[in-house]
């Protein structure tokens, strides 16, 4: 293997840094025992020739660890539970340990969970979670298998595995305006994913002819809780919205309970869609019109890209749509 192919060593950061061996190790370890200016100069190192330290005690002489790093923004009220679940019961299945990060919406966290993850050699990372540029060139220059999960970016690092939130904004405002609704109110999540399906339907919704929606946001994840606030604000519209588009399941549910105690039907004076298609939708009453993503096909793909990266037999696109389907109920 030339030195274009191998990976870089610690070594290869001091010689480039100019500190010992021992020095850049202690960085590794704790950052705040080294001095201000030789620990940037290590950090700037260190991004510069793609180094990922190794955490495993004497490396693994298959270069396999068996351990898949699967990172959420959170738990709480998640739309990607049984995503999550589904892939965690497949890989422990195939024999492969799941270490799970929770990011939440900070791309900080998230560059630490990716680092740990790669230094402790994980077989591939699969993930949801918010990344900036220099955590994107880390991983394309790690040659790890990433997946990215519930998008499809036009350039993924490595592999995508989701659909269109724009196409889903789309459809459900073909949706609705095909049964008649005339001012929808849409409540979005504070994330890139939701501002897609946000800008989606209005334009879908403006382009058929449509007033600009009225709007409002609710902070990540969003959940029933928030609904009393955003409620408050739907009644001081005029013209009252006779339908809401909640950014998940979670909130359209609290939207219905606080609707219903002012003494409104639903969905004869307001209508709510969620997202998410969450195990609640189909048990409320009334039950929740909401878009339902195959989660466990979502899974099947992820585990499947693994296995073929592992064999060596991965030739195929590096953008996997499956889809989405909207599921009228109830509510609207």
């Amino acid at each position: 293997m030339d030195d274009t192919q191998r990976k870089p060593t610690l070594d290869d950061v001091a010689q480039r840094a100019g500190v010992s061996s021992a020095t850049v190790s202690r960085f590794l370890n704790n950052p705040d025992v080294v001095a201000k200016a030789t620990a940037e100069r290590i950090r700037a190192t260190i991004h510069e020739i793609g180094y990922i330290p190794n955490m495993l005690a004497g490396g693994l002489a298959s270069n396999r660890s068996r351990l898949v790093a699967v990172l959420i923004p959170h738990l709480s009220d998640s739309i990607f539970n049984d995503t999550i679940e589904n892939m965690a019961e497949e890989l422990a299945a195939a024999g492969t340990n799941v270490m799970l990060g929770l990011t939440g919406v900070s791309t900080e966290r998230t560059a630490k969970l990716i680092m740990a993850a790669l230094s402790r050699r994980v077989d591939a990372i699969i993930s949801t979670g918010p990344m900036d540029a220099e955590t994107e060139d880390l991983l394309r220059r790690s040659k790890v298998r990433f997946i990215q999960i519930w998008e499809l970016p036009e350039d993924p690092i490595d592999l995508a595995i989701g659909f269109s939130h724009r196409a889903v904004g789309r459809d459900i405002a073909r949706f609705l305006a095909t049964r008649g609704y005339r001012h929808p109110h849409i409540i979005t999540a504070e994330g890139k994913r939701a501002a897609l399906r946000r800008d989606g339907f209005c334009e879908e919704w403006i382009a058929g002819g449509g007033a600009t929606p009225t709007q409002d946001s609710v902070a990540i994840p969003s959940r029933f809780g928030q609904a009393r606030r955003a409620f408050a604000e739907i009644r001081r519209l005029d013209p009252m919205p006779d339908v809401v588009v909640c950014g998940s399941d979670y909130l359209a549910q609290g939207i219905i309970v606080e609707a219903q105690f002012a003494g409104l039907k639903v969905p004869d004076d307001i209508a709510v869609i969620g997202f998410g298609n969450a195990s609640l939708a189909g048990e409320m009453r009334p039950t929740i019109t909401t878009v339902d993503i195959d989660g466990a096909r979502i899974a099947r793909e992820a585990i499947a890209a693994i296995g073929r990266e592992r064999d060596g037999s991965d030739n195929r696109d590096n953008i996997v749509d499956v889809g989405f389907r909207l599921i009228a109920r109830e509510s609207a």
